[in-house]
């Protein structure tokens, strides 16, 4: 047994394996593999997972990674095997330093290496995912031991890797833009919360599930009550922002089980699967009592304070189709605004 003391580093293991790894990746059927691969889904978390499923065959290591930045352009793992916590800070540097460089990244010990690092430990080895001339994911092996020297895959492996990792990916990059461009077609632009087209979806599901379990489902629709007077008082762009903030206040007050949706202009609706009226007059008196203190428009020297008027309708009390609940919950709004608003009331029957 090799004692802790005398264990051979993560760098001289990867050096003794380089002449066998050059034999695996250059076999005929390497590259077809990595596009088989890396071609069975469009989903990055899955693409990323075969990833670091097939680097752990190439060369054993106790972690590898695969960094990527997410919507916000902050680093992100998308898939990981041995990703401790202590390591994150590691992987993290590793990833930064190849998306920046746009080149291979190796170090022996991280801990030792630019201010930048503090935190880090380790030996890393860190590969680009290029497309179009874009480093945009790092894909990073990790020891938390640190070596004598800093890993060296040399001309030849380095050449190979090279190669079959650029499939992958274009492969990875594809399910990323296919993603982005899923998530467009089903958000509002201007609140981020979902649209109407993607309400509409939810609700139809959500209705044929809850007819089929016999569970209960539960639609808010919200009005905001004089929205029309800060458009008329302090402009279009004042009254833009203010949506923002009112669809931060409504989404924090859901679920995450819930689909929250701007309907349309001040218009917003929220689906709660498996909830009866009580809990959904619960979300709505959360949603009011936030509403009420919350200081709209205050980054830009106001301090508005905004009201809502919600109608509720719940299955089975109301029955029909999706589109019946939802005009349900419609009516049920406009009896508060008929009632002097900033309240709730809940469909009472069929529509």
């Amino acid at each position: 047994m090799v004692s802790g003391a005398s264990r051979t580093d993560f760098a001289s293991r990867v050096q003794a394996d380089l002449r066998s790894l050059r034999t695996r990746l250059e076999q005929p059927g390497a590259l077809i593999g990595a596009v088989r691969g890396a071609n069975v889904s469009l989903d990055p978390f899955q693409v990323a997972a075969w990833l670091v499923w097939q680097a752990g065959e190439w060369i054993p290591a106790p972690c590898w990674a695969v960094v990527v930045p997410d919507v916000d352009e902050q680093l992100a793992v998308f898939a990981e095997q041995g990703l401790t916590p202590a390591l994150h800070r590691s992987a993290w540097v590793a990833a930064t330093r190849v998306v920046v460089r746009g080149a291979e990244f190796t170090s022996a010990d991280l801990s030792k290496d630019q201010p930048d690092a503090a935190g880090a430990c380790g030996t890393a080895v860190a590969l680009p995912l290029i497309y179009r001339g874009r480093t945009f994911a790092a894909l990073v092996a990790l020891d938390p031991m640190p070596s004598a020297t800093a890993p060296s895959l040399g001309v030849h492996v380095s050449a190979a890797m090279r190669t079959l990792l650029e499939p992958v990916a274009i492969a990875l990059d594809n399910a990323l833009s296919f993603q982005k461009a899923e998530a467009l077609s089903i958000t509002d632009d201007l609140t981020g919360l979902y649209n109407s087209r993607y309400l509409n979806l939810v609700l139809h599901r959500e209705q044929k599930r809850a007819v089929r379990s016999g569970k209960s489902l539960s639609v808010l629709f919200i009005d905001m009550d004089g929205f029309r007077e800060v458009n008329t008082h302090h402009g279009h762009l004042a009254g833009s922002a203010a949506l923002v903030e009112a669809a931060a206040v409504i989404r924090d007050c859901a679920r995450e089980t819930d689909a929250v949706a701007r309907f349309g202009g001040d218009e917003f609706a929220i689906v709660l699967p498996d909830t009866g009226p009580e809990g959904a007059i619960a979300v709505a008196e959360r949603i009011l009592d936030r509403l009420r203190v919350f200081p709209f428009l205050k980054t830009r020297g106001l301090a508005l304070h905004l009201t809502a008027s919600i109608g509720i309708a719940s299955l089975p009390d109301v029955s029909g189709s999706a589109e019946d609940l939802l005009k349900a919950a419609d009516q049920a709004m406009y009896r508060v605004k008929g009632s002097g608003k900033d309240g709730i009331h809940i469909s009472e029957g069929t529509t």
